[in-house]
């Protein structure tokens, strides 16, 4: 048919109104020599056709060309638009639940936040010095244990984390002089990282040795870099609960903002129960995706002591820090009670139930003695907690145990003694 309209084409241009005529053709004839007799040759057409097909097939090679070269420059330019809202993030405001996440492009490649690399630098050397404070400790351990196989895993250990160190101060030589290559660090800041999360594995069974004589609630969490994969999580789920006091011990000095020390998620809530500092913004409280402001100043790489109780009667909250009650407020979620069958994760702020961690809310520094009560406490139970006195009480829900913690992803548990920390 197609051989058909182009030998047509001549004639029907020459009257006022195309005419289609249909001739019957044999098998082994010429279709161009029957249908249009006088209209030139037939291989003259079957050149033009021929030129018509290869010209439709250059044609649709250059549109796949080009689509490929669109999709590559918009996933560069998403990428490039993700780094802008992650580097813009610190100085935005943060409203509530639902709207603190709306409109943040997620990018946290896999493993860290894009901090500046100084930063990133920072709390490696932080890393560094509680590893060798661990091994101070390990050391006059051995001191009293003559096993040789503890000797010659210390110096192993001391001989990694001189060799770590040599490698950071080398890259902040290179960020001095200007000679730094981002284009590498993504890979090496994984290959510290993971010797890191091998030293710390690796001290953490030596310090089991020590476990034994001491009680099970003397211990603490350590969260050295701000990831989307170190959490502990907590074994024991929330009953349904109308009020609740949450206490524990946090040292942190990150900036901007030490991140989430706990997040509690539901089916269909993900902010259920969440404390979270998040970028320049002071300490929050979120319960049911409704927010309270807390007056908490412990951003200073120091202990704290930090308490937050809650009644669903009118929302009233108070926050206490080292034992003084610092803030009170209501209608903070009032008669929503608190759903039970849910996951608490210490460490991550979750976005999902149970995961879709975010490396920008991840907490970052030490954390212990993280108990929880159905009920409010007293001033005087919260001045107990603080002041580690003999008459201080357990959570009646979450006691601080380490049988009742999991962790993940090189989080590090280790022995601690809160009163010890305040001398």
């Amino acid at each position: 048919l197609l051989l058909s309209l182009l030998c047509l084409r001549g004639r029907g241009q020459s009257f006022g109104q195309t005419r289609f005529i249909c001739t019957s053709v044999p098998l082994d004839g010429d279709m161009c020599a029957a249908t249009a007799p006088g209209t030139g040759s037939a291989e003259e057409l079957k050149s033009t056709v021929l030129q018509l097909r290869e010209t439709v097939l250059q044609q649709k090679e250059t549109i796949m060309n080009q689509k490929e070269t669109i999709r590559e420059l918009t996933a560069k330019l998403g990428r490039c638009e993700s780094q802008s809202v992650l580097e813009g993030l610190p100085g935005e405001a943060k409203g509530g639940g639902a709207g603190r996440k709306a409109g943040f492009s997620k990018n946290t490649m896999g493993d860290l936040s894009r901090a500046p690399a100084a930063e990133t630098l920072s709390q490696l050397g932080q890393t560094l010095q509680s590893l060798k404070t661990r091994l101070e400790n390990l050391e006059q351990f051995s001191r009293m244990n003559s096993s040789s196989q503890t000797n010659n895993l210390k110096d192993i250990l001391q001989n990694k984390i001189d060799d770590l160190e040599r490698q950071v101060l080398s890259r902040v030589n290179s960020l001095e002089e200007g000679k730094f290559n981002p284009k590498n660090e993504s890979e090496e800041r994984g290959k510290i990282e993971s010797t890191l999360t091998s030293l710390h594995q690796r001290i953490s069974d030596l310090e089991k040795g020590q476990k034994d004589n001491r009680p099970p609630d003397r211990f603490q969490l350590t969260f050295p870099l701000r990831t989307n994969y170190m959490y502990a999580k907590v074994k024991k789920s929330l009953p349904e609960m109308y009020a609740f006091s949450v206490c524990m011990w946090m040292k942190s000095n990150a900036s901007p903002g030490m991140g989430t020390p706990f997040s509690y998620a539901v089916p269909g809530q993900a902010n259920e129960l969440v404390l979270i500092e998040w970028g320049n913004n002071p300490m929050e409280i979120l319960i049911n995706d409704k927010v309270a402001k807390l007056p908490f100043v412990i951003n200073d790489g120091k202990w704290h002591h930090i308490c937050v109780t809650w009644t669903t009667r009118d929302g009233v909250w108070e926050a206490y820090q080292d034992g003084t009650q610092t803030g009170s407020g209501e209608n903070l979620a009032p008669y929503h009670p608190i759903k039970p069958q849910g996951v608490l994760v210490l460490g991550q702020e979750q976005d999902t139930l149970g995961g879709g961690f975010d490396a920008t809310q991840a907490f970052v520094g030490e954390l212990a003695h993280f108990n929880m009560w159905d009920r409010k406490l007293s001033p005087g139970e919260v001045y107990s907690l603080a002041t580690c006195s003999t008459k201080a009480l357990a959570g009646n829900v979450i006691a601080w145990a380490e049988a009742n913690i999991d962790i993940y992803g090189g989080a590090t548990k280790w022995t601690f003694e809160a009163c010890r920390q305040l001398n």
